[in-house]
């Protein structure tokens, strides 16, 4: 498989080949206040099936051994490397991807903590845009 993808001003650009060794939505408190976000869906390779193409990803020092890139210009998160507990693996933010369907979510990961809230938003009202004014 061949995937397309970068941040949303479009400095960076990455690819990748291969099959997704697996695609987790992260309920972890780091990766919901780096996104900014209630999950954070990543999908998981080994390191040299990810190419960047285009610009350089600033490196950030979420832990000890957790280093989260993201692009300097608009902040968008792009990849995780851990090389303590993921040696040679690299996580990608699935929503970065130019066609984000391409490889669909398997698991959820970090449920401990998860917002208490999110174990029920699939129950919600949905709209396909904005809902009617009232």
């Amino acid at each position: 498989m061949h995937i397309t993808g970068g941040c949303h001003c479009g400095a960076i650009r990455y690819e990748v080949e291969g099959e997704a060794l697996t695609h987790a939505l992260c309920h972890c408190t780091d990766c919901r206040r780096h996104a900014g976000a209630p999950v954070v869906g990543w999908t998981m390779y080994p390191v040299d099936a990810v190419k960047v193409t285009q610009g350089q990803a600033k490196v950030y020092e979420s832990s000890e051994h957790g280093r989260r890139h993201f692009c300097a210009n608009c902040g968008t998160g792009l990849f995780y490397l851990n090389e303590q507990i993921l040696p040679g693996l690299i996580d990608i933010q699935s929503a970065t991807y130019d066609e984000p369907d391409a490889v669909p979510a398997m698991i959820h990961v970090q449920v401990a903590e998860r917002i208490h809230w999110m174990e029920r938003a699939h129950e919600l009202p949905a709209f396909d845009r904005y809902p009617p004014q009232q």
